[in-house]
């Protein structure tokens, strides 16, 4: 049952509910003798009903004080989203505008403002998607399970405001966002939204790791590369072949490797707050698939409806008092 009560023994009381059937509450009146007239099944269903209004009055008292509540539960819903973990670069430079200065210098929003401004949005329009965040920099941040919590997942979103740090190990970031799915069912799109305005070189030994990582949890990858403006690009092939290299550049060669791990993937070059927002309207229009997911239900507190149902039938019981016929 999920029924529950914060003071268990205050249900001793609930014998007190037999004192209706034994006694109406009404004044006795002395009366000729009526044997001789035939049953009123109307003054006796009316009788039947007065008592058992007393019985359900004090129940409702004694379920109130023994503080009633519906425990915590989880119920299986289907719809259309996907299971969502979000993975946002932390490195100084997204603090930065899309023009590669500071926010004070150029009057506008920075790159990690943006993203979260419309993450937001995002949220707000995946109605039931889980999402889940994680943060990387110099080493992984775990920041929010996979939830259903919109609260949660805003609040989480909102405190990436806080100062950056220092470099972008990206491997060790996908690493933590993969292991998100780890003893999950498959039941919907698994996603990884990766939000970066840099890469790094990534070790022969990670890169392997993260082929046997992608095939196992059977993820999409999505790259959002907020691009600075005069930087290279995802897409761009150097004109001297000595500069086509990993280590000059370490987007283009993280693009190439997302591409060989044979996955669902998708890259977005955003050089600007709007190109931005277009990125993750194409995500949100493609990754809308039906849903398998279990919404929790939070524990609620039954004794406030206890108490007004209580007192709904005293006020009835008043007012058939107040009918009573006295000689």
């Amino acid at each position: 049952m999920n029924l529950g009560f914060e003071y268990p023994w205050v249900l001793l009381g609930l014998g007190l509910c037999l004192l209706p059937m034994l006694r109406m509450g009404v004044v006795a009146n002395p009366y000729p003798w009526l044997a001789i007239l035939p049953v009123d099944p109307l003054s006796l269903a009316i009788s039947a009903l007065i008592r058992l209004l007393g019985v359900l009055a004090i129940g409702g008292l004694i379920l109130g004080l023994a503080g009633a509540y519906l425990q915590e539960q989880q119920v299986e819903r289907i719809g259309h989203g996907a299971h969502i973990v979000m993975l946002l670069d932390r490195s100084n430079s997204m603090d930065n505008t899309f023009a590669g200065k500071t926010p004070e210098t150029q009057g506008e929003e920075s790159k990690a403002d943006a993203a979260r401004r419309l993450l937001n949005q995002f949220v707000d329009q995946r109605a039931h998607d889980l999402i889940g965040i994680a943060e990387y920099s110099t080493s992984p941040l775990f920041v929010l399970p996979l939830t259903e919590n919109k609260a949660a997942i805003h609040a989480a979103i909102d405190a990436t405001a806080l100062p950056a740090l220092a470099y972008t190990n990206v491997s060790k970031g996908l690493s933590m966002a993969l292991e998100f799915f780890d003893s999950r069912p498959v039941t919907g799109s698994r996603i990884v939204l990766l939000v970066s305005d840099g890469a790094a070189v990534i070790d022969p030994d990670s890169e392997a790791a993260l082929r046997e990582l992608f095939k196992q949890r059977q993820v999409s990858l999505y790259w959002v590369f907020l691009r600075t403006a005069n930087s290279p690009g995802l897409f761009e092939v150097p004109d001297d072949p000595r500069d086509d290299n990993a280590q000059a550049m370490p987007e283009r060669y993280l693009h190439l490797f997302f591409n060989s791990l044979h996955i669902p993937y998708q890259a977005y070059e955003a050089e600007t707050p709007g190109a931005l927002q277009q990125a993750i309207d194409d995500i949100n229009r493609l990754e809308n698939r039906p849903l398998h997911y279990f919404e929790r239900i939070p524990k609620q507190d039954l004794s406030t409806r206890c108490y007004a149902f209580a007192a709904a039938l005293m006020l009835l019981l008043l007012g058939v008092k107040l009918c009573e016929a006295r000689l």
